[in-house]
């Protein structure tokens, strides 16, 4: 029986074409859900009349904090946010801590919460107003990583990387195309025309 012949080796062009759908077909497959998201995110940002029922609740609770939560005649805001915390079940990241002689001030922030604290300096007593939004407003607060932790930041860095990779990998692939590679390109390119004229447009 003859030896089959030994396969020819994989030039340049088809290496790259190769590497080039492996990447965007991969990159893909991992970014879907989290594309979706931002997608359909994007949308209710430019609606935020769209509350699909939701609605923003507001109350307010209030309290005493112990003895010591003044420390050398400034508020210790580490025992005065867990404090808060722990009598009033607050959440997000403590912000904005202010004081003076008479009143301290201090914020809990995360996507679609809000928990700001006024507290009387002389006597401890504190009142504290929440709102906490809808669902569409933590999503939309999401998408900006407004109030987000730093592992959510991480999220929206790596998608834009990944959809970069998708694009430009998706561009190679194209290039590729025979067929279809002018008629595609000529598409994209007025594509590109019109978005740039309606940022102009929208610039005005």
């Amino acid at each position: 029986m003859a030896a089959r012949p030994a396969p020819r080796p994989r030039t340049l062009k088809a290496r790259t074409n190769l590497w080039l759908r492996w990447a965007h077909t991969y990159t893909s497959m991992i970014s879907l859900l989290v594309v979706l998201f931002f997608s359909l995110t994007g949308i209710t940002l430019n609606h935020p009349d769209w509350v699909f029922g939701t609605k923003d609740v507001t109350r307010t609770v209030s309290g005493t904090l112990p003895g010591g939560w003044i420390k050398n005649g400034q508020p210790d805001w580490l025992t005065v946010a867990e404090e808060l915390r722990a009598q009033q079940g607050l959440r997000g990241r403590a912000s904005d801590p202010r004081a003076d002689d008479q009143q301290a001030d201090i914020s809990f922030l995360a996507p679609g919460y809000s928990a700001d604290t006024v507290i009387d300096v002389k006597t401890g007593t504190y009142e504290t107003t929440i709102l906490e939004q809808g669902a569409v407003a933590v999503m939309n607060d999401l998408h900006k990583g407004r109030d987000a932790s730093p592992a959510w930041k991480w999220v929206i860095d790596l998608s834009g990387a990944f959809l970069t990779v998708i694009s430009l990998t998706g561009l190679g692939i194209l290039l590729y195309l025979k067929k279809t590679r002018v008629q595609a390109l000529s598409v994209m390119g007025i594509g590109a025309v019109l978005t740039v004229l309606l940022a102009w447009q929208a610039s005005r």
